[in-house]
């Protein structure tokens, strides 16, 4: 049973408990983007959230890691003020420090097309969260 969950939608906010769950494995609420490659496009940052179910909190770094075959094409950054922070290199994790409880503590994805790409529904990139877990 997983007791950390990301989140997505437009209206999240810091310390808020909104947004939609990202599927986890079932592909019903997925982290989208549509992007024309060959104009090497680079979407908008896309706001999202880590959170904690009621009763648990995390102990340590959580680390966020873009995997699958396309996961070079995926930036992540932290959250600054509610804007998208320093974006890291392309495919590299993401390391929040702070606690994450039951609200939300933002982060922020992007990703990039190559015009060298076939088109296609590219649904082979997860984001893997590596966290500690303790009841509270």
């Amino acid at each position: 049973m997983a007791y950390i969950h990301v989140y997505q939608g437009a209206s999240i906010t810091s310390g808020g408990t909104e947004g939609t769950l990202v599927s986890e494995g079932t592909g019903l609420s997925p982290i989208s983007v549509t992007l024309n490659a060959t104009n090497n496009e680079v979407s908008s940052p896309i706001k999202l959230a880590l959170r904690c179910e009621t009763g648990y909190q995390t102990v340590g770094n959580t680390v966020i890691t873009p995997t699958g075959t396309t996961a070079s094409k995926w930036q992540l950054a932290p959250d600054n003020a509610g804007s998208a922070g320093t974006f890291g290199a392309y495919g590299d994790p993401l390391t929040i420090s702070s606690v994450i409880g039951a609200t939300n503590t933002l982060f922020w994805a992007k990703a990039k097309s190559t015009s060298d790409e076939t088109p296609i529904n590219d649904s082979s990139v997860d984001l893997e969260v590596t966290a500690t877990i303790e009841a509270v």
